[in-house]
């Protein structure tokens, strides 16, 4: 079921509650009113006719009788019956006995002194009358046909009222929710305009204020994340392919023309040798691929474990100077790091032992006295790594692409692939921490990570 039927239901069935209410109120009022007006009426009959047997000497039961029968304000089928104390019949107008008074009924009046009941179609009012020295009961019945039949009439018109107004809830809760789903639909419209190839279109957000502003707002949140990924995604099919062209067209230069002519075994083992190389270059490339594409995922939150960072830094350490002995790697604690446990955080070891030996490895292509300080720092329910080396450092209008992959600095075009940093950045971010560098050309660089603390 579409919303906008939904809507003119869910408005009809509140309009017709509302009607139904109303005019069951209106109803249960109005016959309230007229059976209290009829009683009263009653009453006053009864009472009226009590005082001119009962006090006017000059009137009898005879006489009475001629009196009511052409007094032209008379009830419809107007019943007056008089008792006295022993609960004899002082005066009837019911010749046929129509209305069955018992002996239980008059003392009922004698003892709540006024008493309302049905039978038939009569409606019948018990009052006690009394005297100076006597007490009598008074009943009095009647029909009400005049007030039933404008009951009926009042039920007739609010049913024709009722089954109006159905109809103008349906037309108007059909009209208001067309106008209320319009914007939506202006959005589902211009939504369905946008395509893979045309994610730089937005949606309207109209007054910018309300829900419809709200959502449209949203979807231009989520297309401006869908086209940063898909640029992002072009952008690294694009450089990758760039990246694995060159070693792989390297290889293949290099093997036709070891086939162009017979060769020496020096030559075929240094052009193997130099192959061998590329391949190596290649290999690394595609590893390093692989970890940022899985790293990009964002899915390795749920191998995390606690982790030393100092002993993940001293494997790197050794590790790394197993190949480069000249190398020197100086790692110091700070003084706030006396208790071991703020050296844990949440992470897993060999993605953090890729982070920091990218950083090492930049160091180490690019410092001057083959050297970097490392130094772990405890601060504010954090635990900060700085790396420090004193190389050629990184050109400025550099610093803001330095995430980006396969973005080189301006000095070292001729080196690495540009996926070493970016990695980083996309590892300590898996690892909610953070990263910030600090460098100029010619003066050495400087990376801070950030870990939160956890409790052990």
């Amino acid at each position: 079921m579409q919303i906008r039927t939904r809507l003119t239901f869910q408005y009809l069935l509140i309009g017709g509650i509302i009607m139904l209410v109303a005019s069951m109120a209106i109803y249960l009022s109005s016959a309230g009113f007229r059976r209290d007006d009829f009683y009263e009426r009653l009453e006053n009959k009864a009472v009226n006719t009590a005082r001119l047997l009962i006090e006017v000497d000059e009137i009898d039961v005879d006489l009475l009788k001629k009196i009511e029968a052409d007094n032209p304000v008379s009830l419809p089928g107007e019943k007056i019956i008089i008792l006295n104390y022993t609960d004899e019949i002082l005066y009837s107008s019911d010749e046929t006995a129509v209305i069955n008074i018992t002996r239980h009924m008059a003392n009922q009046v004698r003892l709540s002194e006024k008493m309302r009941f049905r039978q038939d179609q009569y409606e019948v009012l018990g009052l006690l009358y009394t005297e100076r020295y006597d007490r009598f009961v008074v009943f009095a019945a009647a029909t009400d046909t005049d007030g039933f039949t404008k009951l009926r009439n009042l039920r007739i018109i609010l049913l024709f009222v009722c089954l109006i107004s159905f109809v103008i809830f349906a037309v108007a809760g059909w009209l208001f929710a067309g106008k209320a789903l319009k914007p939506i639909s202006g959005v589902v419209s211009q939504v369905e305009e946008i395509t893979f190839a045309s994610l730089n279109l937005r949606v309207d957000e109209g007054n910018g204020t309300d829900e419809i502003a709200r959502l449209a707002r949203t979807f231009n949140n989520m297309l401006e994340r869908l086209e940063i990924a898909f640029r992002t995604q072009k952008d690294f099919i694009s450089n990758a392919s760039h990246e694995l062209r060159t070693p792989l067209t390297s290889i293949n230069g290099q093997m036709e023309v070891l086939l162009m002519k017979e060769r020496t075994g020096e030559e075929y083992k240094k052009a193997v040798s130099s192959v061998l190389d590329d391949i190596r270059n290649l290999i690394d490339l595609s590893n390093r691929l692989l970890l940022l594409a899985q790293t990009s995922a964002g899915k390795q939150n749920s191998g995390h474990r606690p982790v030393r960072i100092d002993e993940v830094l001293w494997q790197v350490k050794e590790e790394f100077n197993k190949l480069r002995k000249e190398f020197q790697i100086n790692i110091s604690l700070g003084k706030g790091l006396i208790d071991s446990d703020l050296l844990v955080v949440s992470g897993d070891d060999f993605l953090l032992k890729t982070a920091f030996s990218n950083i090492i490895e930049n160091a180490y292509k690019y410092s001057g006295d083959n050297s970097m300080d490392i130094d772990l720092e405890y601060a504010g329910g954090y635990l900060s790594i700085v790396f420090t080396d004193r190389g050629i450092g990184i050109p400025q209008d550099d610093l803001i692409h330095i995430s980006e992959p396969f973005h080189r600095g301006s000095n070292v075009k001729a080196h690495g692939h540009g996926i070493g940093l970016s990695l980083v950045f996309q590892i300590i971010r898996n690892h909610n921490g953070s990263v910030s560098i600090e460098s100029s050309a010619g003066k050495g660089t400087r990376v801070i990570l950030g870990f939160p603390q956890i409790t052990v």
